[in-house]
């Protein structure tokens, strides 16, 4: 057997091993550990392949320079190479991008990749709402904090609300596309269980605001995109408008939800009463000592940061003799990355946020163009509240999306 009808055997298995990564994604780390593990065993027979997608494609190469940066960082600082390797290896999704891109070549296993993470998050959708309805009582294959008034299933409230967000979003550009009754019927009805479930019925305050960020994101251009098929004029009246549409419907939703209601009143309050290194009794509190005390480290290494994986350490001397909660993430990547990397790696990161936002535009229809642009917003939202990137779960649903909607990207065109 030659080496191209190797590559030509090996080819297909891979492509449905990326496939169900979108159906375990939002299930289990074991198992897409193990998909990831496949795949990267096949990957050197494409090499040169996987090498061009870096070179010709900008987010897969904007990935590639920003795990490059975390690599670099491993060799300075007071870390031990051991444990910043482990750092390392937490970032490895960044490095699957272009493996991914690459392997996802048609619309065809780009699509299967789309719709399997659909599926495993109908799934989920169906189980919470079985255990908030107290039809089917807590599994014990499901969530350690699973219960009727938590109803997560796979994962926690934090990383299933934010998916569930996504696949909203996803949901609803399915539904503005769909041409059949039926289909539309569906998709909406998806969408609108899937709202209902991330704003009353799970506790994931950041699911609330990558959320509302989407609604309003595909608002914003379902509106714009219908205004200007019809020829309409669309000026800063009619942006004003929605606007105050979208506003008006944030306040709607405050306050129709006790629970949605009751924690950003919570958050308000405990943010109030914060002040710097004593926030240590409530989770706000907590959180903005880890953002205060993060920031005076970023101060002393402002260019270069610390090293990858020296995040705990640093903390743990910032806030010595302080009255503070240890951590070992800041809860906020944008922090964590110039903690460790300095400005260097931070505007390497928004460099890759920038990527996906610009050559968005360049996809070649009006759903992946939409759905580019908002899986990098509900990123982004992410990051300032979570270390996103860090998260395994989260980590790998951005790279693995970014994937599969860039990979038919046309390059050569003008923005």
């Amino acid at each position: 057997m030659n080496f191209t009808m190797l590559q030509q055997k090996l080819f297909t298995p891979m492509q449905w091993f990326v496939v169900l990564i979108g159906l375990v994604v939002g299930v289990s780390v074991v198992l897409d550990n193990i998909f990831m593990g496949l795949i990267l065993l096949g990957a050197p027979f494409f090499w040169r392949n996987i090498s061009g997608v870096v070179v010709s494609n900008p987010v897969a190469r904007a990935a590639i320079l920003l795990f490059s940066a975390l690599l670099i960082a491993m060799f300075y600082g007071q870390t031990s190479l051991k444990e910043a390797f482990v750092i390392l290896m937490k970032y490895i999704d960044l490095m699957f991008v272009p493996i991914f891109i690459f392997i996802l070549s048609t619309e065809n296993a780009q699509r299967k990749a789309r719709y399997a993470f659909m599926l495993i998050m109908a799934v989920t959708l169906l189980f919470s709402y079985l255990v908030g309805m107290q039809i089917l009582p807590v599994m014990h294959w499901m969530d350690v904090v699973a219960r009727p008034g938590n109803p997560v299933i796979f994962y926690d409230h934090i990383t299933q609300s934010n998916m569930m967000a996504l696949a909203v979003y996803l949901a609803l550009l399915e539904w503005r596309e769909a041409t059949i009754n039926r289909d539309k019927i569906a998709w909406l009805s998806y969408a609108l269980l899937g709202i209902v479930n991330v704003l009353f019925m799970v506790q994931g305050r950041t699911g609330y605001l990558i959320l509302f960020a989407l609604l309003g994101l595909f608002t914003w251009t379902t509106i714009a995109r219908a205004m200007h098929k019809r020829g309409k004029i669309w000026g800063w009246k009619q942006k004003s408008l929605v606007v105050m549409l979208l506003v008006a419907g944030a306040i709607v939703s405050y306050h129709s939800s006790s629970r949605l209601h009751e924690r950003i009143a919570l958050a308000v309050s405990e943010y109030q009463a914060w002040s710097p290194n004593h926030g240590k009794d409530t989770s706000s509190g907590q959180r903005l000592d880890f953002y205060y005390n993060t920031l005076q480290i970023v101060g002393d290494h402002p260019l270069f940061g610390v090293g990858t994986g020296g995040f705990p350490a640093a903390y743990e001397q910032q806030t010595l003799g302080k009255d503070v909660m240890e951590t070992r993430n800041p809860h906020n990547e944008y922090l964590l990355i110039a903690v460790q990397t300095g400005i260097v790696g931070l505007a390497l990161l928004l460099y890759l946020f920038y990527s996906l936002w610009r050559y968005a535009l360049l996809l070649p229809t009006p759903f992946g163009q939409d759905a580019a642009r908002g899986l990098v917003l509900g990123c982004m939202v992410s990051c300032m509240v979570n270390s996103t990137l860090l998260d395994h779960a989260d980590g790998l649903l951005f790279s693995f999306m970014a994937a599969v909607l860039f990979a038919n990207l046309k390059v050569g065109a003008k923005t």
